[in-house]
């Protein structure tokens, strides 16, 4: 398989379904890979790639299988279990790495490894996707127009539904609670405190604080202190109190295993995401901006695969292109115009005040 550049773990999730399928209508030829035998077969038949099958909990059999790979974009959840096998054999066998996490504690400790991805000449990529390649991108872009801002605040809607995986997800976090970082710090709230009206391109939308991956992300890339990320939050009800409780999540993973794997194309064809984001200094110069562009999913994907495209490009191996060996969110390693190379993306300055 040395002819082999890339390989997409997790391929028969539905992220890395679907970018397989964007990657092969681009001309690309992917290595598919999981630990589901049958389904990854299946995938890789159907779109004429080759495939390996290995479980994360063998280190040998997952250094083996990456051993020969440049790049492996690592789609299996839930990622705070899978990220810290998968990262230590892309250390070891010198294998950049990209995932598409939304998990804080996972972002934290992808980019702990900073030191040893240097050391070991990777690259560590961490939010590839959705989460949080367009907010990450604002952020940068707003830091950049006023360099001493001291408060972030970036607010998202992302409309369509949500894969079994995200939605799996969502119910650990709920049961956590709220965050955002105030002084540099990670402080604990309730879920949507504080809210607030914003101006999205489309209409203005009251939403509230959630524990989105920014709140690592952007401090990594900007270094600002005090930031805040919200998106729609439904009202307090006795389910999302009771969702605190095991058991209760236990029921409800099994309803969401039950469910369609995500929206389905037609869906993804008839939603747009939307971001908006501010930074403030402590004089009270503000800039704003806002993002439009696709189905989170379909942005996700496309951005995936040009992160893989970036970092394999005029490598002639392991260098990692123009990419410093590293921990990095997608505005370090890339910079925030990573936003104009992707399909369908719009960026818009507010004006200064």
């Amino acid at each position: 398989m040395s002819h082999q550049r890339w390989m997409i773990y997790g391929a028969n999730g539905y992220t890395g379904d679907l970018v397989a399928r964007l990657a092969v209508s681009r001309g690309a030829r992917p290595l598919l890979a999981g630990r589901n035998a049958d389904a990854v077969r299946a995938l890789a038949d159907e779109l004429g790639l080759d495939h390996v099958t290995f479980d994360l909990r063998d280190p040998a059999a997952t250094r083996r299988h990456l051993a020969d790979v440049d790049v492996v974009a690592h789609c299996a959840g839930p990622f705070v279990a899978t990220v810290g096998p998968m990262v230590d054999a892309c250390l070891e066998t010198g294998t950049h790495y990209l995932d598409v996490t939304g998990e804080h504690p996972v972002f934290e400790a992808v980019l702990a490894r900073a030191a040893d991805a240097r050391a070991a000449g990777v690259v560590l990529l961490t939010g590839a996707g959705f989460d949080v390649v367009p907010t990450d991108c604002l952020a940068n872009l707003l830091h950049a127009a006023l360099p001493d801002a001291t408060a972030l605040e970036l607010a998202f809607v992302a409309p369509g539904g949500l894969s079994r995986g995200t939605a799996t997800t969502g119910l650990s976090m709920n049961a956590q609670g709220g965050w955002r970082r105030i002084a540099g710090k990670l402080v604990s709230t309730p879920m949507g405190t504080p809210a607030r009206d914003v101006p999205f391109p489309t209409k203005v939308r009251r939403v509230g604080a959630v524990p989105w991956g920014d709140l690592v992300t952007a401090h990594h890339s900007t270094g600002i202190g005090d930031i805040v990320v919200y998106t729609r939050v439904p009202a307090p009800s006795l389910l999302s109190r009771l969702i605190r409780f095991a058991p209760v999540r236990a029921l409800a993973a099994r309803a969401i295993r039950r469910r369609p794997p995500g929206p389905s194309a037609a869906t993804r064809a008839a939603t747009t995401c939307e971001v908006w984001g501010e930074v403030r200094n402590a004089a009270g110069e503000v800039r704003t901006a806002t993002l439009t562009g696709p189905n989170a999913y379909d942005l996700t994907a496309d951005a995936l695969h040009r992160a893989v495209e970036h970092l394999l490009a005029g490598t002639g191996g392991r260098a990692g292109g123009a990419v410093e060996a590293g921990a990095h969110t997608p505005a370090t390693a890339f910079g925030p115009d990573f936003l104009a190379k992707l399909d369908r993306v719009v960026v818009k300055a507010g004006a200064p005040s």
